[in-house]
């Protein structure tokens, strides 16, 4: 008998999943195409404000459809930094009035860093008290407090503006920041869902050491709560900034005037050719550009933080 080969077979190894997420997919590409259009229409504002910082006022008069900056200048940066003269905005057709930019960035990052730190400061030690301390009517409490996150904030204009003006703190850093100084509902309901999914056994295993309930707090619990509490810090820091209406109630002076207020300030300066929308809009790039890059450097943080705040 003829020796016969034996014939193996090697069974073929299923696709990878590295192969199979590049396999084409009417549904992928649909989900691409619909997120490569968010993120067009989302970027589309900031490059319309960009477009029209680098144009001139002469320029987006004659031809305002133009896609690309009209008479490519950097004029309109130079009247928001104050580093043109009178005659030199006029003649690029500014109104010749003063922005005094570097003040109104100062009373901005004043207040933004006084409420910022503040208010994470005391929101953390209420949110601790609502997660870990046990004491009579405290859920009853906490759900009257968060019922704060229902009142519209208009309503509270008038009591916290009357209240600023008993204290004589009206045109002053401190008048615009005092309403939101201490804390606010939703700073405390996010800091307080993450101190509850701290283990108890880390506090017991401190409190054997020897250390009080102070103790844990500052030195166990809140270098747990890092990324939240810089999370929350990123958050009321761009909401602060972002301010329009209060501190235009409270401020009346430059000495007291932020950046958002500042900018209204500057549009209202119209000269007789027109608005200076090349110069507004180099004003609000300018004043939105630290936002945006503080937001881009923690957004990944800020997301995850949210996400895990929210399982329970």
């Amino acid at each position: 008998m003829a020796d016969m080969a034996a014939v193996t077979t090697t069974p073929t190894s299923p696709p990878s999943a590295r192969d199979t997420g590049r396999r084409f997919s009417f549904g992928r590409a649909a989900a691409w195409t619909a997120m490569g259009l968010i993120v067009l229409i989302t970027l589309l504002p900031f490059y319309w404000i960009l477009r029209t910082a680098l144009s001139t006022n002469a320029g987006l008069s004659t031809d305002p459809a133009n896609p690309l900056p009209v008479d490519f200048t950097g004029g309109g940066f130079a009247r928001a930094l104050g580093l043109q003269s009178a005659e030199e905005a006029i003649a690029q057709g500014g109104s010749g009035g003063g922005l005094d930019f570097w003040r109104y960035l100062l009373n901005s990052v004043i207040v933004s860093t006084l409420i910022t730190g503040c208010q994470i400061f005391f929101s953390a030690m209420a949110a601790y008290a609502f997660a870990r301390l046990r004491w009579r009517g405290r859920d009853k409490v906490f759900g009257l407090f968060l019922a704060g996150m229902m009142v519209p904030t208009i309503f509270t204009l008038l009591p916290n503006f009357v209240l600023i003006k008993q204290l004589h703190l009206v045109d002053s850093l401190l008048g615009i920041a005092l309403p939101t100084l201490f804390m606010t509902p939703f700073a405390v309901f996010f800091l307080r869902q993450f101190f509850l999914n701290i283990p108890r056994e880390v506090e017991e295993a401190a409190l054997l050491d020897g250390a009080g309930k102070i103790k844990i707090f500052f030195r166990v619990v809140l270098p747990m709560a890092s990324t939240p509490i810089i999370t929350l810090g990123v958050l009321t820091y761009i909401t602060s900034w972002n301010d329009y209406f209060w501190p235009l109630m409270v401020s009346y002076s430059d000495s007291s005037r932020v950046l958002t207020v500042a900018l209204a300030i500057f549009r209202a300066q119209t000269p007789q050719t027109g608005t200076d929308w090349s110069g507004l809009m180099a004003a609000t790039l300018i004043a939105a550009l630290p936002m945006l890059v503080l937001f881009a450097c923690f957004a990944r943080r800020i997301v995850s933080s949210i996400g895990f705040t929210g399982i329970k």
